[in-house]
């Protein structure tokens, strides 16, 4: 009875202080320049769904995502520096986002809460490190079909030949960060809109699809402008990025409003 009567904002607050070491390392990483701060945003995201339901919190928690907390917690301070400091944050919020889950009400769904807890890792240069050069590679393949309507075009490693010149897709057409924006638009409005974790889930297959056209569209686009002797200026390299990004997360967006069918 003592556990349950506890007041919830009592215990969000003692998890948040068990996780000092999460923070502490996440917040060196995103200010030493090694990494985009960007998983702030997705923390940001978390407290505005605790705020919005701050008033409809459960009085009693559910046990077992508050003993997963605890635990997770726990894990966090015994494996400090026994694992990789992302690995070892990566359980911490997932702690958090059990915790918070414990005391949110039932009409929020879990999936996005979990999703926007791992987004909110400074991942993008692990991300880029490991996934990257696939990524470009797949990006260079599918830009050569589309470049091969109106060019000459091959493809060697993660760079095109169009028309005789080499282009370098390089590390930020891999698309990381169109990414993680894409898939922190589907955590955000699923939620807003209350979707339930089954719509959720079914649609990120969608989200996945829209994030790599986006990438496609947008490379193809700065190479066929290239090759055509047209160099844009770095603001229009960047104007066009924006452009492709907007129509990504709004089709995102999109997706995940859309109200489900009755069946």
């Amino acid at each position: 009875m003592a556990l349950d009567t506890t007041p919830e904002w009592r215990w969000l607050a003692l998890l948040a202080l068990a996780l000092w070491p999460t923070w502490w390392w996440m917040g060196q990483r995103m200010v030493d320049g090694s990494d985009d701060p960007l998983g702030a945003l997705a923390l940001g995201a978390l407290a505005v769904v605790l705020w919005t339901h701050r008033k409809q919190l459960r009085a009693a928690p559910r046990l077992g995502l508050q003993a997963a907390a605890l635990t997770g917690a726990v894990l966090t301070t015994a494996l400090h520096n026994q694992l990789p400091d992302l690995l070892v944050a990566l359980i911490g919020l997932l702690s958090l986002a059990a915790g918070l889950l414990a005391f949110l009400p039932a009409r929020v769904s879990s999936a996005p809460v979990w999703g926007l807890s791992v987004l909110s890792l400074p991942l993008l240069a692990s991300l880029q490190f490991y996934a990257g050069f696939p990524l470009r590679v797949v990006t260079a393949e599918t830009s050569r079909w589309l470049l091969s309507l109106g060019f000459i075009a091959e493809r060697t490693g993660s760079s095109l030949v169009v028309d005789g010149q080499l282009i370098i897709v390089d590390a930020p057409c891999s698309g990381v960060q169109m990414v993680w924006l894409g898939y922190f638009t589907a955590c955000v409005v699923a939620l807003a809109t209350q979707r339930s974790n089954r719509a959720f889930l079914l649609r990120l297959p969608v989200v996945g699809a829209l994030v790599l056209l986006g990438n496609v569209l947008r490379n193809t686009v700065l190479v066929a402008a290239q090759a055509s002797g047209n160099h844009l200026p770095t603001w229009g390299h960047d104007a066009i990025g924006l452009m492709v990004l907007a129509l990504v997360c709004s089709g995102i967006a999109r997706t995940m409003a859309r109200q489900e069918r009755a069946i």
